[in-house]
């Protein structure tokens, strides 16, 4: 672990404690209480007292002391730069469909950078794999309660675990899972299904390692993900990696159907689901919107196409009008696996007099994909597919194609570079009311 740096704010929130007391950005928070905090975690259990001596860097390099009195929990308001303070903890593990070695050399550092973070993990719902924890973080993560975790389990039984993520520790996961398990500790798992290594038989077996941990008033593992491995054109040759195949993507369907079933029946609860890809891939109906439960794999691509259907019916209804004035055109990019389950939406969309919005569905051929998530496509994608045609007022970009917080796409490449090189008007949408807003601002509307 790196020296702890002080942590460089980037935003003070308007009417805060912060703004109150004349924070600005480009300011750094050395100590709070006499503590240096190594990561948010640290910040936001610090700041939680009433009364808080800061010791503050200014932009000039200048030293403040600070004292403020305050609610308790009461947030002060400030954002930072990075979560960690202290440096990322890094992977040591060489998994084969690791997405950060699939990708083509020469671009920013930053893009080759592994994370194993429980730290991330904790605060947004990034995977880790356990096998890069010294003994003091678990300590931490007991002591702090940081719970749940999200954990790349991908199999239970030591050697096929080893295989995948070539690191001899990684046989240690029911042990792991023991230690949260004595600790009333959560964690969300992940399962990525490479054909001839994990699936089959030793998907069961980890299917039905992590569900007997699904126990109790606190279900140690508290939901299972099963994904489909994506590969690229950059992966390494010598990787054995096989893709999935629409026979293949069948075969797991009904796999863990039936598993799930089992589970249902005996812990009132599915435990795994399938991430939506699996169907997409299978060219099969996406399960009914009631089956995902309380959606606890969302993020990881678990029952967010029909959340997204069923929330465009419901906004829709409240903000979609009859007719829009002056006419409007757009074109909606997507990747051409949400396709056939989006045609609902854009035939809503389209209803609406005076709007036309045209979709295009997309495959990578900057990752070779022929069949793409939405997430995955790049700014070389859309200038090679968009180029010179009518876009008409401007793209309806889902943001999930960018990187967290930033308007960058996965190659680098940047809106606002995309936009000048098609010449069009590009409007990143991240949740419904965003595709709704954009298709009928500005615009004189009739309900």
């Amino acid at each position: 672990m790196s020296t702890i740096q002080p942590a460089r704010i980037t935003t003070v929130l308007p009417d805060s404690i912060a703004a109150e007391i004349g924070f600005e950005v480009g300011d750094a928070i050395v100590a709070i209480n006499g503590t240096r905090p190594r990561d948010l975690i640290d910040y936001q259990f610090l700041c939680a007292d009433e009364v808080l001596e800061l010791e503050v860097l200014d932009v000039t390099g200048k030293t403040h002391h600070i004292e403020i009195e305050k609610d308790y929990d009461e947030d002060l308001g400030l954002e930072f730069e990075t979560a960690l303070f202290d440096g990322l903890i890094q992977c040591n593990n060489r998994c084969p469909f690791c997405f950060i070695d699939q990708q083509p050399p020469g671009k920013r550092s930053s893009l080759y950078l592994k994370d194993d973070d429980y730290r991330l993990s904790f605060l947004y719902g990034s995977y880790l794999t356990l096998t890069n924890l010294p003994e003091k973080e678990w300590r931490r993560i007991e002591q702090m309660r940081l719970s749940p975790l999200y954990v790349s389990v991908h199999a239970t039984e030591a050697e096929v675990r080893t295989k995948l993520l070539k690191n001899p520790r990684a046989g240690q996961i029911l042990q792991q899972l023991k230690w949260f398990q004595q600790r009333r500790l959560q964690i969300h798992a992940q399962v990525v299904v490479c054909p001839g290594i994990n699936d089959g038989q030793h998907l069961e077996r980890t299917l039905k390692d992590l569900a007997s941990f699904h126990t109790g008033e606190v279900p140690t593992v508290a939901s299972v993900a099963v994904v489909p491995v994506g590969l690229t054109r950059f992966r390494p040759q010598e990787d054995e990696l096989i893709p999935v195949t629409r026979e293949k993507a069948k075969e797991v369907i009904s796999q863990v159907k039936m598993l799930s079933q089992q589970f249902r029946q005996k812990f009132a609860s599915s435990v795994a689901w399938l991430a939506d890809e699996w169907f997409l891939i299978a060219g099969e109906e996406l399960p009914s919107e009631s089956e995902y439960e309380e959606y606890p794999q969302i993020d990881n691509g678990v029952g967010s196409i029909q959340l997204f259907i069923k929330e465009f019916a419901t906004v829709a209804a409240e903000l979609l009008p009859a007719k829009v004035y002056p006419q409007r055109k757009f074109t909606w990019v997507v990747g051409n696996t949400v396709e056939k389950a989006f045609q609902p939406i854009l035939k809503r969309l389209n209803s609406v007099e005076g709007l036309e919005v045209n979709m295009r569905a997309l495959s990578s051929d900057y990752w070779g994909q022929d069949i793409s998530v939405t997430g995955l496509l790049t700014g070389h994608d859309l200038l090679l597919n968009l180029a010179g045609q009518d876009l008409g007022d401007g793209i309806l970009l889902p943001k999930v194609m960018l990187k967290h917080g930033e308007l960058v796409f996965l190659d680098d490449m940047s809106v606002a570079e995309l936009a000048s090189k098609l010449k069009i008007n590009i409007l990143p949408v991240a949740r419904v009311e965003d595709l709704i807003n954009a298709c009928v601002a500005d615009s004189e509307i009739q309900k």
